[in-house]
């Protein structure tokens, strides 16, 4: 239970660059999520064609503006304002986007966690080089987005050396630290294998993040758990084949998420 005296700003503030013209879901699905997710604020970063989409969506997140008209070419300014961050949903790999996500992990406060998904790790495997400016990041990888930056590399070494965690995203997801420890998940389900489920997951975790008390390897752990949980509520009413991403939102109403405030 919260404390009652306590204000929005008590539980966080989520920043998530995320979406592109054509490419929108990603962005609401992850903010919906991170709001679910208990922290207090949202703010999305957008491009000009993307504000209204996401208003009409999702009225509840804020939108810090990109000067572009379709795609992310700016890093949002006063990073430190913000207690957690999420990139890559939707972003695709332009190269003024590529660009831009440097300069994001140039300029991201190191005390403030990070979670890279999707393009943004799409880009990484473009720029190797760029993995030493993602020192203490969430990295959630599928398959392929993993054999893309790292081979057949084991994921424990590559969290080791490059100081990173990693979600491994399988049927039973492993999470790594950089410190040798790994968690192995056994919550959700194959209808969880559909567009935007890793999306939601983004939001979860850095939602969580964004008002948690523990450590990010922790808080980690507890969303990629909790994701799972809400696909295996998702078929106490529904079959496996007809799970959307947006059943996994709504079924965070279901699910405990106050892990308590900073």
């Amino acid at each position: 239970m919260r404390d009652p005296n306590t204000t929005k700003h008590d539980y966080g503030h989520a920043l998530i660059i995320a979406g592109a013209y054509g490419r929108m879901g990603c962005a609401i699905l992850a903010a919906r999520a991170a709001l679910r997710s208990g922290c207090g604020l949202v703010s999305v970063h957008l491009p000009q064609r993307c504000i209204d989409p996401m208003q009409a969506a999702f009225p509840e997140a804020m939108v810090s503006i990109d000067p572009s008209p379709t795609l992310f070419s700016s890093t949002p300014e006063h990073l430190e304002h913000y207690s957690a961050i999420a990139a890559g949903p939707g972003l695709g790999t332009d190269p003024t986007t590529q660009e831009a996500l440097h300069t994001l992990l140039r300029r991201r406060p190191a005390h403030i966690p990070l979670v890279l998904d999707a393009d943004a790790i799409n880009i990484l495997a473009m720029h190797p080089d760029w993995l030493s400016l993602c020192s203490g990041a969430i990295l959630t990888p599928h398959a392929r987005e993993y054999s893309r930056l790292f081979g057949s590399s084991d994921p424990s070494a590559m969290a080791q050396r490059h100081n990173i965690i990693i979600v491994k995203k399988a049927h039973h997801t492993h999470t790594y630290a950089p410190d040798g420890q790994m968690h192995e998940n056994h919550t959700g389900n194959a209808g969880m294998a559909t567009a935007g489920s890793g999306d939601v997951l983004t939001g979860i975790t850095v939602g969580m993040l964004a008002h948690s008390s523990l450590s990010t390897y922790q808080t980690t752990c507890m969303a990629v758990e909790i994701h799972g949980k809400l696909g295996d509520l998702c078929l106490q009413k529904q079959s496996q084949s007809s799970l959307i991403a947006s059943d996994l939102v709504e079924n965070l109403c279901s699910v405990s998420t106050d892990i308590s405030i900073n």
